[in-house]
Formats: structure tokens, sequence, C-alpha cells
């Protein structure tokens, strides 16, 4: 496999719903990634992974259509990104809820909908029902009437997904939904959006640092590093040869009897455990 290239696939192949072609990603003042063409096809289940700052959030914000390309070309759904595509379920990096917020569980599943419209509109029977169905998705039916202060963390990410959930999209973005949450709540959380990549067919792109929680579910990883990217199947990209290539510097895979990764070299290069 050679950096930002997916062996199994064909990039843009019929059942793609995200192509990248030779893409350039950043700012005018600051190039985060070069050249990178992959592809993810409807009900994949995928990794985003690399060190801070390597330009994860900032894929998530192209697929978003808040920023564009610098190059190439980035295809979404047979068409160019743009904000407020309800075919997409996003959970961002951080939700600001405090214990005095009194908002109810449901109440956020619903304004996933109804937040969308323009202008003020009550909760019609069919908001309802959505966000009851999105609810019991996640396993978060018994919690519907309760205050967003009161949750706690990993209850708090089951009610975001369903809200991301709410609209029945075909692509969910999670950016970091993982952070700050005890391995049970992590595993949990892992197997919930499994579950949905598997009987929706919802295509999941998941940014993360530990990649180990994941490997059990994955189709594929996107390794960001080193201003490149790398895209394949785990068994492809999480190899001594494909990571010492997209660092430029040697680095060396191992696994343990559990099929646990440990990637040694990078904490030299970035001072960080550069996604892992």
């Amino acid at each position: 496999m050679t950096i930002t290239e997916t062996t199994s696939e064909r990039v843009g192949a019929s059942s793609d719903l995200i192509v990248g072609e030779n893409v350039t990603a950043g700012y005018r003042e600051k190039v985060v990634w070069r050249n990178a063409s992959f592809s993810f096809g409807k009900g994949e289940f995928v990794a985003v992974i690399g060190p801070n700052g390597a330009g994860k959030t900032t894929l998530f914000r192209m697929l978003l259509g808040l920023q564009p390309a610098l190059s190439g070309s980035l295809k979404i759904l047979g068409s160019n990104p743009r904000k407020g595509n309800d075919r997409i379920g996003y959970v961002p990096q951080r939700h600001i809820i405090d214990s005095d917020m009194t908002v109810e569980s449901q109440e956020l599943v619903r304004l996933g909908v109804s937040g969308k419209r323009w202008g003020f509109n009550p909760f019609s029977r069919w908001d309802t029902k959505a966000a009851k169905e999105a609810l019991e998705a996640v396993g978060s039916e018994d919690i519907a009437n309760r205050p967003l202060g009161v949750l706690s963390g990993g209850e708090l990410q089951r009610i975001f997904l369903a809200e991301a959930l709410v609209s029945n999209p075909d692509i969910l973005l999670l950016d970091e939904p993982l952070s700050n949450l005890d391995i049970r709540r992590e595993t949990e959380l892992l197997h919930l959006v499994n579950d949905v990549v598997r009987n929706r067919g919802v295509t999941a792109l998941l940014i993360a640092h530990n990649i180990n929680p994941l490997l059990p579910h994955l189709d594929k990883v996107m390794y960001v590093a080193n201003g490149k990217v790398a895209t394949g199947t785990p068994s492809q990209v999480l190899t001594s040869k494909s990571l010492s290539d997209l660092y430029g510097i040697e680095i060396e895979v191992l696994r343990d009897p559990h099929g646990n990764v440990a990637i040694i070299g990078v904490e030299e290069h970035h001072g960080d455990r550069a996604g892992v």
C-alpha cells in the first residue's frame, strides 16, 4: 500500500459516499496535509487517528462544508460538501453542558430536527416520534425526561449520538466522542456506533487518540500525520512499513496476543501519543 491510497477499493466506486482525490487541506497560511486520496463506502466504520494538530478535525470541517479544500476534489454523497446537510449526523468535540442546565434530553434530540428549520417552530408529532426512535436506538429512552445537567459523561454521549441520528443520516461524523469516558462507557459507546453502522448502513467516521478499543469494529483507518494521509484497512495501515513511510522515520508496530497495537518511535517524533 502506498500513502493516501486504498488498495482494497477503487477510489470513486459507485458505493462510495465520501471520495477525495489529491486533496490538500488547511488554510491559506498553513497546509496541514497534501495530496490525499481516499474513499469510504456505505456502511463502513472508519477511525481517523493521528497526533494533535495533524488535521483530523479539518477533514470534518471540509466534509461539513465549513471550509473548502485548498486543492483537489472532495465529494460527499456525490456532490460538493455544503453546510446544513441533514444527510450528515455530527457529534462535535465539545458541548457546553453545565450542572445547572435544565433542558431535557428529548428536547435536545428533537432540536436535531426542528432546530434546522427557519424561524420558530413548535415540536411536531413527527419530531417527537423521530426523537423517541433515536433515543431508543442508543438505549436512552429511560433518560428522555432527565435534564442534561444531571447526566453522566457516558449518558451525555449517548444523547449527543441520538441527536446526530434523529434525521436518519447516511453519514455520521464523531469528533473524539471517547474523550473523558472510562473503559466501560467507551466500550458501550463503540458498540452503539457499530450497531448503527451495521444495522442502518450508516458510514461512520470517528476521530480518536487510542486506536485499540476501535479495532474489533473497524473497516478502515485514516491515519493523518506529518502532512500526509494513509488510508486502508487496519492491517494495511497499522504496519511498520506504512507508518515509517508516513512519518519519514523508522517506526515499529508491535501487536500483543489480543491484537492490540503499540507504535514505537512516534513519541520521540511528536512529543505526544500521536493518536495511538
